[in-house]
């Protein structure tokens, strides 16, 4: 069960954003669980420039076969212009709530 599960990180400038993309991908099934971590600093570079912003981080538990439903809706519903996605696999987890995931994410 190990490679099948992915937590997959992002970032969205507001609660509001972060709300609409983390119910979207438990409506839809993608995602078993998305935690909005409130109140992150990133500091970055962007358009030659180092930027810092207050935003909302996501961390989204799901099947690795969703990836790239997940990808897709993110970019089609994230304010920014290049969102945050990075994916790692869950390597080791509980069984029950592996299971869990699975049985929650599959039609």
């Amino acid at each position: 069960m190990t490679a099948d599960f992915l937590l997959i990180f992002s970032t969205c400038p507001d609660k509001t954003t972060a709300d609409h993309i983390a119910r979207a991908l438990v409506d839809a099934k993608l995602a078993a669980c998305v935690q909005l971590s409130p109140s992150v600093e990133s500091v970055y570079y962007w358009d030659n420039q180092v930027c810092q912003s207050q935003e909302v981080q996501l961390q989204i538990k799901c099947l690795s076969l969703h990836y790239s439903a997940i990808e897709q809706m993110v970019i089609q519903l994230h304010p920014y212009e290049v969102p945050e996605l990075i994916a790692t696999p869950i390597i080791n987890g509980l069984a029950p709530y592996l299971t869990w995931i699975k049985e929650t994410t599959t039609s």
